[in-house]
């Protein structure tokens, strides 16, 4: 994905906010809560009639009633239709605390309106309010009304606003990790084309018909120098090969034999005198990984380990039981100075696995004084 895209699925993104929320969505979980809340209702005054005789249904549902409920999901649905997206605008664009007095003030005076309009449509003469020392019968104060409808819609405000709230936070979340993905394809993208063109500058069959040349002319001579140039032959022509990865996976028997070239090039290197392992449990024939990551982490610990210690041997050991990958590194470090590293060779691994698959794999380093492990588990492979 390019930078462009991006920048357009962002615009997008940004364009789309002050319709977060749909009207078609906020009414239908009004309706369902409403609905909710009359069966509950409902069940209560069932039980409540049968050790009352007094209590009918008819005193429950009226058609004034319904008419009620009517007015008030439509009202409280474009109430927060409006008011949710008004907060969520502003949330997302960490606007001042100036900018919400607007939509707060407009809230409150519409609930306060509503239920004023309400209170003059539906009002009872028979129903009889007594609060305190009000006497019965005698209508509720202004001011005591006032109050309650200012808390009325004070409550409708804020559970609008810890909604807009909660789901900015929540989008934000998820816009985050959409970034971080997309800013690890382009620096993949990147290094592949680094990768590519590094390649592009090496003729790979030059490579290998010079290397075989030595090779043949080396023969007669030495046995381990012939040796060793047919190996590094075999690991130039993998590492340099076009076809060691369909669909972003390579063989893992191939893998396995590419790591086996690369400590056997050490071992000669160092005349056999290395102390390295390297285990393969498993039938690995048919199963395919994403390559260069194992030697990446072998490469790491022939460069940092110990690997002339006798009690303690660099171990590399693989294990493929079913689908379920299993890879285990661990070496004593080095005395003295320590090479520079700069790290990214095992970010790029971590991003590489990531991507390709997801919480599917899990990849952990432990860095002591003295010694390195690291263990990779993928399942299924």
């Amino acid at each position: 994905m390019s930078v462009v895209e991006i920048s357009k699925k962002m615009k997008a993104a940004l364009m789309s906010i002050n319709k977060r929320f749909s009207f078609r969505r906020i009414f239908g979980v009004l309706a369902l809560i409403y609905l909710a809340i009359t069966l509950i209702v409902a069940g209560v005054f069932i039980v409540l009639s049968t050790k009352n005789n007094e209590l009918s249904s008819e005193n429950l549902i009226t058609e004034k009633e319904f008419l009620d409920q009517g007015i008030s999901l439509v009202f409280n649905a474009f109430f927060f239709y409006f008011t949710l997206n008004a907060f969520y605008w502003r949330i997302a664009n960490r606007e001042k605390a100036a900018k919400f007095l607007k939509p707060v003030g407009l809230g409150v005076l519409a609930q306060c309106a509503y239920h004023y309009l309400l209170f003059l449509l539906f009002n009872d003469d028979n129903v009889i309010l007594s609060v305190d020392d009000v006497e019965r019968g005698d209508p509720l104060p202004v001011g005591m009304m006032a109050a309650s409808y200012l808390m009325i819609a004070t409550f409708y405000v804020s559970i609008s606003f810890l909604v807009a709230y909660l789901t900015s936070l929540r989008d934000a979340r998820k816009q985050n990790q959409v970034l971080k993905q997309q800013k690890i394809q382009l620096e993949l993208e990147n290094a592949q084309a680094n990768y590519k063109f590094l390649k592009s500058q090496i003729n790979p069959h030059f490579l290998h018909n010079t290397l075989s040349f030595f090779y043949a002319r080396s023969l007669p001579h030495s046995a381990e120098l012939s040796e060793g140039i047919l190996t590094l032959s075999a690991i130039m022509r993998y590492a340099l090969s076009e076809g060691n990865a369909k669909e972003g996976r390579a063989s893992l028997k191939d893998e396995v034999e590419h790591l086996q070239n690369v400590i056997r090039i050490n071992q000669l290197r160092f005349n056999n005198k290395l102390n390295v392992q390297l285990q393969v449990e498993g039938n690995i024939n048919g199963a395919r990984i994403v390559p260069f990551v194992l030697i990446t982490l072998v490469e790491n610990a022939l460069k940092h380990g110990d690997l002339k210690s006798a009690e303690c041997p660099v171990v590399f050991s693989i294990h493929l039981h079913g689908k379920k990958f299993y890879f285990y590194s661990h070496n004593k470090k080095k005395a003295g100075a320590k090479e520079h590293s700069t790290g990214i060779g095992l970010d790029n691994i971590k991003k590489r696995l990531t991507l390709a698959y997801g919480n599917k794999c899990l990849l952990q380093v432990k860095d002591s004084a003295e010694y390195y492990t690291t263990e990779l588990t993928i399942d299924p492979l």
